[in-house]
């Protein structure tokens, strides 16, 4: 299995310090450039990749560290810390302690730690790894540097880390795999979390996160599947009936009630595309709602290493444009809170994506009753055209675990005007539902607040059924 290997220095690396740490593998390795010059790659003498290094990120939100790599990962110092990927070659043993080695080099000339601390070749760093009779696996034709394996339905990668998180690189290879037609497949150990920008980018491609299993072999850590390797890509299995079979493993190591909680709202927002036009105000809206401050930082990947900026997320999304722009956003340490955004340029305006999602532990109070206040700001001054808000019992971290977690129960749904619009304003304002929906916003164009329940059982999902079908002018089931 993979291990990836970072350095999380004090100051930031330079090209003599990064030319150094390169030469842990000694003068007889080749350095190129790949991924439009955003990775590194140190290759044998025939030019077959052995350590892939990222570019250095700069994180400057606290936090970040301990959330994706666990506790120890910390620094000492109060300001910004950098973080430098050093991803080795599958099945080749020498390449990990080159990826320790250059990490542990870098880090003895800027401070900082290795990650993990017990990284093949961390220690001993001084001298060069000995490379003598390496035999490095060529580069799949067309493969972005960190696949392990290519197919031609299937980009597989290997990962060995507490947290996966949706990184550069990984976000590169998924966009890649869309590309190509094929499915990014994320195999690791049992012991390994996704992080929740990963977990909603899984479930919402062609991708799939394969789980080794001592006793059944692999299977899907989102839905327990029990999958084998076939016609080049995972896929699941066939038991005797025709059925796919649920790994012991799936449901045994399940949790039981913890007490920690989460609540997700989803929302749509669209905006006209003015000049003064300045993005991020629904996310920072909901995010001080239900969390009682701002989001700490942002970026377009895994870690987030910037403070929190609209200014700044709102220039990105321009420069990219028409092109969607995806971002992560991120809390505190003490109240767990990560969001995906996306801005999608449409005939319409300007339209905003936003999925957030915040940790309660045994005893923290959700803050439920701000769920109808948020709404009426969010259509009275960002434009809201549909927000879900759900909840269920899950890890207070975020992030998820390869084994059965109770699915998300819709608590609240939300109508913004232009949707009630469509829909009619009587068929919106008089429903099958017990309770009756809040009015939001200017009489004349107003949006609704529907209750769907406590959302302690599947009645809930009933409801919203029920409640959609009303919308759309569905006769009732």
């Amino acid at each position: 299995m993979t291990k990836d290997v970072i350095a999380l220095t004090e100051r930031m690396p330079d090209a003599l310090s990064v030319l150094a740490g390169l030469l842990a593998g000694g003068p007889d390795l080749l350095v190129e450039s790949a991924g439009e010059g955003a990775v590194v790659q140190l290759c044998d003498g025939e030019g077959r990749p052995l350590v892939s290094i990222e570019v250095p990120l700069m994180l400057q939100v606290p936090g970040e560290t301990v959330r994706l790599l666990g506790p120890g990962a910390e620094l000492s110092g109060d300001g910004p810390a950098w973080w430098v990927e050093a991803r080795a070659a599958a099945g080749v043993p020498q390449a990990e302690q080159l990826a320790g080695a250059f990490a542990a080099r870098l880090t003895m000339l800027l401070g900082g730690r290795v990650w993990p601390p017990d990284a093949p070749g961390a220690v001993g760093a001084a001298r060069p790894v000995d490379l003598s009779g390496i035999t490095a696996v060529p580069a799949p034709a067309a493969a972005q540097p960190a696949v392990d394996m290519l197919t031609d339905k299937a980009a597989v990668v290997l990962q060995d880390r507490p947290v996966v998180p949706m990184t550069s690189w990984l976000s590169e290879v998924l966009r890649a795999t869309v590309e190509s037609d094929r499915s990014l497949q994320i195999v690791t150990p049992p012991h390994c979390r996704l992080s929740t920008p990963t977990r909603l980018l899984l479930e919402s491609m062609p991708a799939r996160w394969v789980v080794q299993d001592e006793r059944c072999g692999y299977y899907d850590g989102l839905t327990g599947a029990v999958l084998t390797w076939q016609d080049d890509a995972f896929a699941p299995a066939r038991g005797g009936n025709g059925e796919t079979p649920v790994a012991d493993a799936f449901t045994e190591s399940a949790a039981g009630p913890t007490g920690e909680r989460q609540l997700s709202v989803s929302f749509r927002t669209l905006h006209r595309p003015t000049a003064d036009l300045v993005l991020g105000g629904a996310l920072e809206a909901a995010w001080r709602a239900l969390t009682g401050g701002p989001p700490a930082g942002w970026g377009t990947s895994e870690p987030a290493g910037l403070t929190w900026s609209r200014r700044q997320v709102t220039e990105l999304a321009y420069e990219r444009a028409p092109r969607s722009t995806w971002t992560v956003v991120v809390g505190t340490p003490d109240r767990p809170a990560v969001a995906t955004l996306r801005v999608i340029r449409t005939p319409e305006g300007v339209e905003e994506d936003v999925t957030l999602t915040v940790g309660y532990g045994p005893g923290e109070e959700i803050p439920l009753d701000a769920l109808p206040e948020l709404a009426e700001e969010l259509v009275t001054r960002y434009g809201l055209r549909t927000m879900l808000c759900r909840l269920r019992n899950a890890r207070r971290d975020l992030s998820a675990p390869p084994h059965y977690e109770d699915p998300p129960l819709p608590y609240a749904f939300v109508l913004g005007p232009a949707e009630v619009q469509e829909a009619g304003r009587d068929t919106a304002s008089r429903t099958p539902l017990e309770e009756r929906p809040v009015r939001l916003g200017p009489g004349a164009r107003p949006g609704f607040y529907y209750a769907l329940g406590d959302a302690g059982t599947a009645e809930s999902w009933t409801a919203l059924e029920r409640l959609l079908r009303h919308l759309r002018g569905a006769p009732p089931a």
